[in-house]
């Protein structure tokens, strides 16, 4: 048995911790039942699930969730345009989010599969202070894919 104060009150019967508790309008909570003899403590009930809450939001509030944002470019994309692009590809990164950058090949285009490796190397370039190549370009049936992560 616990006290709310934290001292040891003891080994005592049910029927005594009880009656203690009553007498300081506290609540009897069982903390280790499998030890043997089960240790109990008297406190405020609805204070400590209010504390216990009250660290689990802190917790989440510290916790930082990475996002995968995605950009998409063409094969033929121009100068200022990919630029452009990776710029906002770079404002994901300084957030702390990864970017997946991907290229569709749209009909006859399918046969430049260099030139698409090309735009995605130049945009990998353009972000190399940002971040790093996390997955290098892929193809995956008409799509050709990467993944940048931020850099720490």
């Amino acid at each position: 048995m616990v006290d709310s104060d934290g001292a040891q009150l003891g080994i005592m019967s049910l029927s005594e911790a009880l009656s203690l508790s009553l007498e300081k309008n506290m609540d009897l909570v069982q903390i280790a039942p499998n030890a043997n003899p089960p240790v109990c403590k008297i406190l405020d009930y609805g204070k400590y699930r209010y504390d216990l809450q009250k660290k689990e939001k802190e917790a989440r509030k510290k916790q930082k969730v990475t996002q995968l944002k995605e950009i998409r470019l063409s094969t033929f994309i121009e100068e200022h345009d990919l630029m452009v692009k990776a710029n906002t590809a770079g404002k994901f990164l300084k957030d702390g989010d990864k970017v997946k950058v991907s290229l569709r090949f749209r009909g006859r285009e399918r046969e430049h599969v260099n030139k698409g490796v090309e735009t995605m190397n130049k945009f990998a370039e353009a972000l190399a202070e940002a971040g790093a190549v996390e997955k290098k370009p892929e193809v995956e049936g008409r799509t050709l894919t990467m993944v940048l992560a931020p850099k720490q």
